[in-house]
């Protein structure tokens, strides 16, 4: 990324995340980051505008008006261990991104960044070995918990198609995970005890927040349309992770359906939702290539480099 004298102004959502606020950091000398964060308000330092305020409100287009915004890095998607209510996190991740595009076309932002995820594909028995981007998104009908991700990203991808101008790059990471990163799956990781269900153990993909950082950096400098999977080469069965990161697995009767949710229910678990139980049991594995090529983008951290940062907390 060359150093821009002029500081763009960029506005990054979900500032409260340890991903976005990493993003802030590395932006910072080359752009002019303004931060929004929906759920608390955000103290980046006296140099970072931050606004803590909802993106549905009239008070959202405030930012638009006071600041001539060149892009948008839209990180700010709930999830569901954040807002268990079903309709409040579609009215927050559906009807605010599509107010989040409104305001993008009418003050004529030349790019936007999408950060989708790996689950709106769907785990599926029947996946292909190797999911590119063509593949369907299938997750809302196999979850309705994962219904506004999948709705997310297709308001997206029409935006994307009759919007040109606006340059939209969508991002599917697969498991984002590292220091201060606070989503299921590094929950589980961090824990002393992670469920297993018995018979299954799928393959697994990780980037690390640091790689997921230069990814979206490199995303917004080079400003490339389009729909991306974004993971490094190296994947490693779910039980094989577990046993890397320090964690000692608790087996789970898989059969019938209802006895894992039940145990679970119970236990507790903490990123072991029941909704995600499916891609603890069938492998979702994406292609990055198209990214990889596209962006010339390489990865600086190893499996055994991030499952040690667990190794080391436990």
């Amino acid at each position: 990324m060359e150093k821009n004298t002029s500081h763009p102004e960029v506005l990054v959502t979900g500032a409260n995340g340890a991903l976005a606020q990493k993003v802030i950091e590395q932006l910072k000398g080359y752009y002019k980051p303004i931060a929004v964060d929906f759920r608390k308000k955000v103290n980046l330092g006296e140099d970072i505008p931050s606004y803590f305020l909802d993106i549905q409100k009239r008070s959202f287009e405030d930012i638009f008006r006071e600041h001539e915004i060149k892009a948008v890095i839209h990180l700010g998607r709930m999830r569901s261990s954040e807002l268990q209510d079903r309709k409040s996190r579609y009215n927050t991740n559906v009807i605010g991104t599509k107010r989040l595009f409104e305001l993008c076309r009418k003050y004529k932002v030349g790019q936007v960044i999408i950060l989708s995820t790996y689950h709106v594909y769907g785990a599926d028995r029947l996946n292909p070995a190797l999911l590119d981007e063509d593949a369907p998104l299938k997750a809302s009908g196999l979850t309705r918990d994962l219904v506004d991700s999948v709705e997310l990203e297709n308001l997206a991808q029409i935006n994307l198609w009759k919007h040109p101008e606006l340059n939209i790059t969508i991002l599917r990471p697969c498991n984002i995970i590292g220091s201060g990163i606070r989503n299921s799956i590094s929950q589980l990781l961090s824990g002393q005890f992670a469920p297993i269900l018995m018979g299954f153990s799928p393959i697994m993909q990780f980037i690390h927040v640091d790689d997921m950082v230069s990814a979206i950096i490199e995303s917004l400098s080079q400003n490339k349309a389009g729909i991306y999977n974004v993971a490094p080469d190296e994947c490693v069965p779910y039980g094989v992770a577990l046993m890397n990161c320090g964690c000692l697995p608790i087996y789970i009767p898989s059969l019938p359906e209802l006895v894992p949710k039940a145990i679970l229910a119970v236990t507790k678990f903490t990123g072991f939702p029941d909704f995600l139980m499916n891609y603890y049991k069938y492998p979702v594995v994406i292609d990055s290539s198209l990214f990889n090529t596209t962006f010339n983008f390489s990865y600086n951290h190893s499996l055994d480099s991030i499952f040690r940062y667990y190794r080391n907390k436990k």
